[in-house]
């Protein structure tokens, strides 16, 4: 295995022949752009993505979408108009496309950037005991719902071990509700043959305090998993900052 500085040295000749390509008006990049990448890449990667702002991680994701230009200005713009790094690459793809200076290469760098998030996410928590990786488990609900900009409901399908066999996402709706058919839900646990069901939903609004028919949706689910001999154990409100448990809370 190559050390961790061959990689930087690596990682940086690489970043540095991007820089080269000729503009469309006959010229070099600009050197004081070029040393303003170099730097950033060589602060990332020796302090990690703890030494730079959102504004500065995000430029590091924009040069390689627009190798030619000064992305400050953009990075900058996105922060301003979605929050911070997080919502940026979760914010849908119409509205990003609203910013003046995104295009599809921004776009798709920014998309995949959250999907490897996802993935990473989900990898640390599929096909593992829910109880040891509860952690783990709101954490993956939090990196896939917590920045979505309207309501998501997923189901979380546990067999009789409480292992993670599937996680699937319902129904999607508005800022305020997602339609949430309870026949549908315990149909597809059935078809998982799983044992055990979480449910998750997001709130927009940041706030995971569950709503009077938050709590009468939960409860039809239960009782029709209950008739299943389906155990219910537990549903999840992912809040900006913060997740809320039915079963914590006393209202499962």
């Amino acid at each position: 295995m190559a050390r961790y500085s061959e990689f930087s040295e690596s990682a940086a000749a690489l970043f540095e022949a991007e820089d080269m390509p000729v503009l469309p008006t006959g010229g070099r990049l600009p050197s004081y752009i070029k040393d303003h990448r170099k730097r950033l890449r060589e602060r990332f990667i020796t302090g990690g993505a703890d030494a730079l702002p959102d504004y500065e991680l995000l430029e590091l994701i924009l040069f390689r979408a627009i190798p030619r230009q000064d992305v400050k200005p953009l990075a900058r713009d996105l922060i301003d108009r979605f929050g911070d790094f997080a919502r940026v690459v979760s914010a849908p793809v119409e509205r990003l496309a609203e910013v003046k200076g995104v295009g599809d290469a921004v776009i798709c760098e920014l998309k995949l950037v959250e999907a490897a998030a996802h993935r990473l996410a989900r990898g640390k928590v599929l096909q593992q005991p829910v109880v040891s990786s509860w952690d783990a488990l709101l954490e993956y609900c939090q990196t896939a719902m917590a920045h979505a900009e309207t309501e998501q409901f997923r189901v979380l399908f546990l067999d009789r071990k409480n292992v993670l066999i599937a996680d699937e996402a319902q129904a999607r709706g508005t800022v305020d509700h997602v339609p949430v058919y309870p026949r549908e839900v315990v149909k597809r646990a059935l078809e998982h043959n799983a044992s055990a069901l979480i449910l998750v939903h997001n709130h927009p609004s940041g706030d995971p305090t569950p709503s009077e028919a938050d709590i009468v949706m939960t409860q039809q689910i239960d009782a029709a998993a209950q008739a299943l001999s389906l155990t219910l154990h537990d549903h999840l409100v992912i809040g900006k900052s913060a997740t809320l448990s039915f079963r914590a809370e006393g209202l499962l």
